[in-house]
């Protein structure tokens, strides 16, 4: 379902600028590598659209928690990711444990996976 979804998204984005672009690319190449299956075979480990993932950053030695989120429902205040933004990209279908190397604006950084704290498929809901 999600697969669907995010193809649309970005069929429907006219990326006018540079950066968008790039960002739509990285997606797009993450989403023909993806493995997919059905929702209910997703392991409860991976991230997924809507989960709450905690990771930890090496490079400045803190955690942060996030939602990966579509662009309209994103609100950094709210620590909701757009999917559309580096980090949101680079988490998409990683697992607990995995870090996670991604070029983001301010250069290459590493993650760990550390937990999910929610997951759609694993809380019996379908992703929005």
């Amino acid at each position: 379902m999600d697969l669907e979804k995010l193809r649309a998204l970005i069929a429907g984005i006219h990326a006018s600028d540079p950066k968008t672009q790039t960002n739509l690319d990285k997606l797009e190449k993450e989403l023909d590598r993806a493995k997919v299956v059905s929702p209910q075979k997703v392991p409860k480990d991976v991230v997924t659209m809507n989960s709450q993932v905690r990771i930890f950053d090496s490079d400045s030695n803190s955690e942060a928690t996030y939602t990966i989120v579509y662009p309209a429902q994103a609100k950094i205040t709210d620590n909701k990711i757009s999917i559309l933004a580096p980090l949101g990209t680079a988490l998409l279908g990683y697992r607990v444990g995995d870090i996670v190397e991604w070029e983001v604006p301010s250069g290459l950084k590493h993650f760990k996976i550390q937990e999910i704290l929610y997951q759609p498929g694993a809380a019996g809901a379908n992703s929005l």
